[in-house]
């Protein structure tokens, strides 16, 4: 049994020939990447013809985050009580917060946020780590004096962490539950009310839970 062959024809063949030879790989365009890296840098990588990075180009710093870092203030001040509000160091660092709000006192319950105005405010510190393992009930009852004392003064006490999430929020939750007996979740819900993006930690929420003043 006869295959069957393909003939073909000498000249096509010599004009693909001359295409190939003729086609030069300085027609390609280079491969221009964008690549983000874990740590939020933005690269431009230029790849060769042949695929190997001959340039890496950054473009900027980046946030060192992984992701678009928020630089704006966060000047929104929860109004717990009359006479005690709950906000981040942002607001506690603008005067014309502090002054718009009348805050004569300040619980300052961040960890290496320092305090401006001492020469015009009445400030308490007290160092407390944002870690779920952290203590946060045995913080409660001096925390709790120093609102009662601005509260005595009649005075409007701010407290604060460093963003207004997670110790600062622990801490007046604690404090509406140990000076007005109300429960757990009316106690969240009614700082959450007043700043919506409060979030303790998950150990200091399940602490929170379990306290009995």
């Amino acid at each position: 049994m006869l295959s069957e062959l393909s003939i073909v024809n000498p000249g096509v063949m010599h004009s693909v020939t001359q295409e190939i030879q003729g086609f030069s790989r300085n027609c390609l365009k280079k491969q221009v990447t964008r690549v983000t890296t874990v740590t939020g840098r933005h690269l431009l990588e230029r790849r060769s013809d042949g695929g190997e990075v001959e340039q890496i180009e950054e473009l900027d710093q980046g946030s060192g985050c992984g992701f678009v870092e928020d630089k704006s203030l966060d000047l929104h001040v929860g109004v717990v009580r009359p006479f005690l509000l709950l906000a981040s160091q942002d607001a506690a660092h603008d005067i014309d917060t502090l002054q718009r709000y009348k805050v004569s006192h300040v619980l300052n319950v961040a960890y290496g946020v320092s305090n401006l105005f001492s020469d015009q405010l009445v400030y308490k510190t007290l160092q407390i780590l944002d870690l779920p393992d952290t203590n946060i009930t045995s913080y409660l009852e001096e925390c709790s004096a120093f609102i009662d004392q601005a509260r005595e003064q009649e005075g409007v006490v701010l407290v604060h962490c460093n963003a207004g999430v997670s110790r600062s929020s622990s801490i007046v939750i604690g404090y509406l539950m140990l000076r007005e007996g109300l429960s757990f979740d009316d106690a969240y819900s009614q700082v959450k009310l007043a700043r919506p993006s409060v979030r303790p930690n998950a150990g200091f929420y399940q602490q929170l839970q379990s306290y009995q003043p």
